[in-house]
């Protein structure tokens, strides 16, 4: 069960990053685990459960989405149209070298604090926290 692949205590380290990471920024990002990926094409899937997240509904489009199929040992990084207009070019390639190299060694929490952290700090780059931000998706992992 995807609900299992990670401890609690894992858990509540990719919580806190995705926390930390939106604390400087108005970004949202969130985690997705599913067992298998439903399609054929990961970046397919990461994009419909994007929509299913409500992420394409934030106010400055600037979302962030890191899927991750356990069993086809899948996984993408999917921005929204706001951020992935202004980060470098290289940045979404560069961010799944970054996931992959740890996954590859079974550092999935590392890798995906990892991960998170340099969204963040393009995040807070590109949308700076705002005095009237408001936290508009949940900061859980969701599970598939």
């Amino acid at each position: 069960m995807p609900q299992n692949f990670f401890s609690d205590t894992q858990k509540a380290e990719i919580i806190k990053a995705i926390q930390s990471a939106e604390r400087n920024s108005s970004g949202e990002i969130r985690v997705h685990i599913e067992k298998v990926c439903a399609t054929a094409n990961v970046l397919d899937r990461a994009a419909e459960v994007f929509i299913e997240l409500g992420m394409s509904n934030t106010a400055q489009l600037n979302g962030v989405l890191f899927y991750l199929s356990i069993d086809d040992r899948k996984f993408a990084v999917l921005g929204d149209k706001g951020i992935d207009k202004v980060v470098p070019a290289d940045f979404w390639e560069s961010t799944k070298a970054l996931l992959k190299t740890h996954f590859s060694q079974g550092l999935f929490t590392e890798g995906l604090v990892k991960g998170i952290h340099s969204a963040g700090e393009q995040l807070k780059h590109f949308f700076p926290y705002q005095s009237d931000d408001v936290n508009e998706l949940p900061d859980d992992i969701s599970f598939g």
